[in-house]
């Protein structure tokens, strides 16, 4: 059965040869194949303020240059966030973003309690992260607690469930075999739609 599917890239650095890119590019490749329709965001190339104020969320315009990813996030029946882990967190910028696209109205309906207005049910997701430590590490020794945020306090938050995680250690030191086994993952990944 066929998905909607959007693909977020979160690198903030639109260079090529990224491997947060690659992964993008297999996943979407792989869904292709498989007839899934694909839309993607790319963050970095997204001209965007980063939110000040409560008032401003709430009832601020969205950016402009945000529309079209705040509809492709409600368009998609499925959901893949792609970023690096920096400072054991997502990107400064990628946060700025869903805070931007998450808004009452579009991530949370009128204004009832936010733990039941949940805007955005009916919506899995996958979450890659692309990181210098082990994977290992960064799961067990720090409990992937920015991972856990994310899929907890902001995902979950808004009703997307369930979320996967793909945790890709030690990024920068990678052998060409042991990525082209991750890039096949996520073509994998991409035909299977999760």
């Amino acid at each position: 059965m066929s998905k909607r599917i959007v693909l977020i890239q979160g690198h903030p650095d639109q260079a090529a040869g990224r491997l947060c890119h690659a992964l993008e590019d297999a996943y979407a490749r792989g869904a292709a194949e498989a007839g899934h329709e694909v839309r993607r965001v790319r963050v970095a190339e997204l001209d965007f303020p980063l939110l000040r104020s409560q008032h401003e969320w709430e009832k601020g315009a969205l950016p402009a240059g945000l529309a079209d990813a705040q509809q492709a996030i409600g368009w998609a029946e499925h959901i893949v966030l792609f970023f690096p882990l920096w400072l054991g967190d997502m990107p400064a910028l990628l946060k700025g973003f869903l805070e931007q696209v998450a808004r009452p109205g579009f991530a949370f309906h009128g204004e009832r309690n936010a733990f039941t207005a949940k805007g955005l049910k009916g919506r899995s997701a996958r979450v890659v992260v692309t990181m210098g430590m082990p994977a290992l590490v960064y799961r067990w020794y720090f409990r992937a607690h920015s991972v856990k945020s994310l899929e907890r306090n902001i995902l979950g938050f808004v009703g997307i469930a369930p979320v996967d995680e793909t945790l890709i250690g030690m990024a920068g030191n990678l052998k060409p075999e042991d990525a082209a086994k991750w890039l096949r993952k996520m073509e994998a990944l991409g035909r299977e739609a999760d």
